[in-house]
This record gives C-alpha cells, sequence and structure tokens, in this order.
C-alpha cells in the first residue's frame, strides 16, 4: 500500500529553533504547511522566523523562489510559546538537545496535549527511536526523521522506525519528505542509524594511518580527495565538524555497539579534544586556522626521470587507465602478459595495486624486492594524485622509478611509508564492509545504504556500488589481509560479503 504524504492542511509543530529546527521548519514552510516554532529560550523562535525570511529572500533574489511563494512561505511561520500551542498540529518534529531524558520528557509532555491522531517525529542524530519512544503511552506513534545540516540544502532524510514505530505512520512520513523535495531511505533504530553508522570508517582509517605515520594530514587529505573522489578528507572534515561533535558519535557509537572494535575511538582525537583543538570553531585543529597561518601543503614528489622500458599487463581499470594516459603523452610502451596481477612494470621495477598487504609484505611473498604498490583511485582516467609505497627490500631507485612513471602518466605523486591497504583503499573497504553489515542486520537495504552515504556526508560513489566495481572478491582479500596483518576483530568481513563470495553474485546481484 502507499501512503500518502501529510496534506499541506496539516499544521507543523517543530520544536528548537538552532539550525536544525529552524531549517525543517523552512522546508515544512516552503512546502505549504503552516509552522509553529517552539522553543525554551526567549525571543528565539521569533528571531528563527526572521532569519528564515531572510533565507526566502536571497532565494527570490537568486531566482530560485517567486516573490509570492516567498512571501506566502513567510505568512505561514507561527512562533509558538507554549506546548500546548501545538495541539492542533498534524505532525511535530523536535530538534532539541541530544539527551535521552530530556526528549522523553518533551514527547510525554506533547502526548497529554496532543491529539492521538498527531505523528511525533524526532530528528535525533544518534539517540534510539525505541528507547525515546518507551516512555510514551502510544509509543508507535513515533518515528525518527533525521535531517541533515543545512536540512535546506542536504537531500537526505532518514526515516527511522524503533521496536514499536508503526510501520504506516513510517511509510507516511516517507513520502512527507519525498513531497518536501528530500530523498527519504529507511532505517531501523540502531546505534548511528545509517550514516553515522557507515561513516566511522572514513574517520578512523584515517586517524589509524596518521598514527601509523603513514603520511601527514594534509598528503593524507589530498590522496583521499585528488584520487578517492571525496569532496573533503578525513581530517580537514573532522576539523569542519568540530572534534567535540564527531568523538562524542564516535564514542556513542561504540558504546552502544558494546565496545566493538570495528568502533574503538581514536587516542589522538581524544588528545585534540582534551586540549581545546576542535578544529575550525576554535581555530586550531589537525589545521591551523588563523588568520596568517600558512596553508598546509600535502608531500608531492619531485620531478623524477621518466624509465625507458614500460610493460603494462592486462585490462584492469589501473591498468588500462594507465595505458591510456601514457599514449596520450605518446611515451612507448608494450602490452604483456602475466602470470600474476601486476599492472605496470617499469625499468625493472614491479607495481601492483594494494591488496591490503604492505608492499614489504607482498615483495616477499612474491620473491620481487623492487616492487611497489599503488593505491586506488575513484577513476583513474580524472584522478590528478596516485599514492605509492615502496618495499623495504628494494633499492634506492625503485621509488624514483616509479614516481617517473607515474609522473609521465600526468599524476602528482605521494609517497606513503609502507602501511597496509594505503589510504583509499583500506577506507572504502571499510566503508563498504561497514554498510554490509547495515545491510546484514536488517538495518537498511543495499540501495539505501549507498544512497544515504551519497547524500548525507557527500560521497562520490555508495560504498556497496565502489565495492561490486573494486570487485567484492579483492575486497574481501583487502579485509582479510588487513585483519590478519593487525590481528584484530576491527577488520572481520562481514556475512554479507561472505555469502555473495560463496554465491558467486555482486552486492547488487
Amino acid at each position: 500500500m502507499n501512503f500518502q504524504a501529510l496534506s499541506t492542511s496539516t499544521s507543523i509543530g517543530v520544536i528548537g529553533a538552532g539550525a536544525m529546527g529552524a531549517g525543517i521548519a523552512q522546508i515544512a514552510a516552503a512546502a505549504g504547511h503552516t509552522v509553529h516554532i517552539l522553543d525554551a529560550r526567549e525571543g528565539a523562535a521569533a528571531q528563527a522566523i526572521a532569519n528564515i525570511q531572510a533565507q526566502f529572500l536571497k532565494l527570490v533574489a537568486k531566482g530560485k523562489m517567486t516573490a509570492e511563494d516567498a512571501n506566502a512561505a513567510a505568512q505561514r511561520l507561527m512562533p509558538a510559546s507554549l506546548i500546548s500551542e501545538l495541539s492542533s498540529t498534524g505532525l511535530v518534529i523536535e530538534a532539541i538537545v541530544e539527551n535521552l531524558d530530556v526528549k522523553r520528557e518533551l514527547f510525554s509532555s506533547l502526548e497529554a496535549v496532543c491529539d492521538a491522531s498527531c505523528i511525533f517525529a524526532t530528528n535525533t542524530s544518534s539517540i534510539s527511536i525505541t528507547s525515546i519512544a518507551a516512555s510514551l503511552k502510544n509509543p508507535a506513534r513515533l518515528v525518527g526523521m533525521h535531517f541533515f545540516n543545512p536540512a535546506p540544502l542536504m537531500a537526505l532524510v532518514e526515516i527511522i522506525s524503533g521496536l514499536a514505530t508503526s510501520k504506516e505512520l513510517a511509510e507516511t512520513l516517507y513520502a512527507t519528505a519525498k513531497a518536501w523535495g528530500k530523498t527519504p531511505v529507511y532505517a531501523k533504530s540502531t546505534p548511528g542509524f545509517i550514516v553515522n553508522r557507515v561513516a566511522r570508517p572514513f574517520y578512523a582509517e584515517g586517524l589509524r594511518l596518521l598514527n601509523e605515520g603513514a603520511a601527514d594530514c594534509a598528503t593524507l587529505d589530498a590522496i583521499m580527495r585528488e584520487s578517492g573522489g571525496f569532496k573533503m578528507g578525513p581530517f580537514e572534515l573532522m576539523d569542519m565538524i568540530g572534534h567535540d561533535v564527531n568523538f562524542a558519535v564516535t564514542q556513542s557509537v561504540w558504546r552502544a555497539f558494546y565496545n566493538d572494535q570495528r568502533f574503538l575511538p581514536s587516542l589522538i582525537q581524544q588528545e585534540m579534544v582534551e586540549a581545546g583543538h576542535l578544529g575550525k570553531k576554535t581555530k586550531r585543529g589537525f589545521y591551523n586556522y588563523d588568520d596568517h597561518a600558512t596553508p598546509s601543503m600535502p608531500n608531492t614528489e619531485g620531478l623524477a626521470k621518466r624509465p625507458l622500458d614500460i610493460t603494462i599487463f592486462g585490462n584492469s581499470r589501473a591498468a588500462s587507465a594507465l595505458a591510456h594516459r601514457l599514449h596520450s603523452a605518446s611515451i612507448v610502451f608494450v602490452q604483456g602478459e602475466a602470470s600474476d596481477d601486476r599492472i605496470v612494470q617499469a625499468d625493472g621495477v614491479v607495481i601492483y595495486e594494494t591488496d591490503g598487504r604492505t608492499a614489504t609484505h607482498r615483495a616477499q611473498a612474491n620473491g620481487i624486492h623492487q616492487l611497489v604498490l599503488s593505491d586506488i583511485a575513484l577513476d583513474y582516467e580524472k584522478a590528478t594524485r596516485i599514492a605509492i609505497t615502496v618495499a623495504h627490500q628494494a633499492n634506492s631507485q625503485t621509488k624514483q622509478i616509479a614516481i617517473g612513471l607515474f609522473q609521465v602518466a600526468g599524476y602528482h605523486v605521494s609517497s606513503l611509508n609502507d602501511v597496509a591497504g594505503m589510504a583509499v583503499m583500506r577506507t572504502v573497504s571499510m566503508l563498504a564492509n561497514e554498510a554490509a553489515d547495515a545491510v546484514n542486520q536488517g538495518v537498511c537495504d543495499a540501495a539505501s545504504a549507498d544512497t544515504a552515504m551519497r547524500l548525507g556526508v557527500n560521497y562520490p560513489r555508495g560504498p556497496l556500488a565502489w565495492a561490486d566495481e573494486i570487485g567484492i572478491l579483492k575486497v574481501n582479500q583487502v579485509l582479510k589481509h588487513l585483519n590478519d596483518f593487525y590481528g584484530e576483530d576491527r577488520y572481520r568481513v562481514s556475512p554479507l560479503i561472505q555469502q555473495c563470495i560463496f554465491a558467486g553474485t555482486t552486492i547488487y546481484a
């Protein structure tokens, strides 16, 4: 059965006039609803309305809204000073402090004044919907409706069901979010829901790489942007979010999963929080944001000699793109066949794409001392940077030959110390693994997981679709090698990935 969105004749209550509450109110008013904004702070609701009206005028100036529509939407915004003023609403969305007891008390108060048909929604980003609803006489009426900041611009809305949530009400809010121009996804109430759970490895693996001395923050961020295709690297993103906020979410998810090693918080980030280096808002995080601070630049290798004897092997994405880029640069090479999965050989140096092992381990296993690994790229044709790591057994010329090869192919080259899985490969593999676990545990389906990560945190590709593109066998191999290398449960392979391999299918098959 397809449930209809709430009629625009349904008035909406929004509790909390901060950035998130105001954003939600703006969306609902623009969609045609009368919106009552309530905040415990004196004057906060009126100020939020003034700010929203100013946003409408900006949209008019940009040609994204007519003056008539902006005026009508502005007139639909009403300040409220008492909960009783929300008694006639058909939907109340709370966007207040992230505190379970405070939220429970609020919804109990609402239950006493609102009609039994009124739907309650919480914009919580991490608190269990089941726990919030438990204090209600009718817990079925509470649904999670998690918007992302800034709500008017971010398309994603997670529609989250607790244990008692009415399926019909969840479907009604799904349809309503869609009518408001958003892209909703269904999720089950588990720690972090979809986005805040699946995103943990993006930060965690970056922090681990930093802790292991793989490279500095600026270099790792540049690799994730210019090779991985992410809008921001993990360190600049954590600085923007605020380390207090990011660390608190990580701790919350970790504790909620009973200290699962997959979500283990970082001591590095704990130190940042304790030092008050919270990122942009304190002008000090992984980067210095003082007005006169010198920008941090990534490590980019200097110009190296072009190798003369180049053979490209196979037709993998990496090999095909390298061949095309060399051909475009008029560099002579030959095509060859190999008994292993090497990408290219240049002046005796053999280059493989990382499979989760260190270059040193792979050199020992393959019996090849002059061995280099390259990290993966989202799009090898469009990538501007490639990361490499060199086996400890290699001679002093090996690294320079590899650098020269990738430079003539048009890449900036960044060297990592020899860490397992490198940067993009291990991060994407762990993101895919966590998304697969969420699907396997019934939190959401595969399409919703990918949609949530693309729209909620602007990933260049959904992690499960990306895993299928890399090859589910390769992702499994990377995770197993990481597990072997570190000996930690953190890198255990999701049952869904294992089942896909047993069945010979992709995740989306």
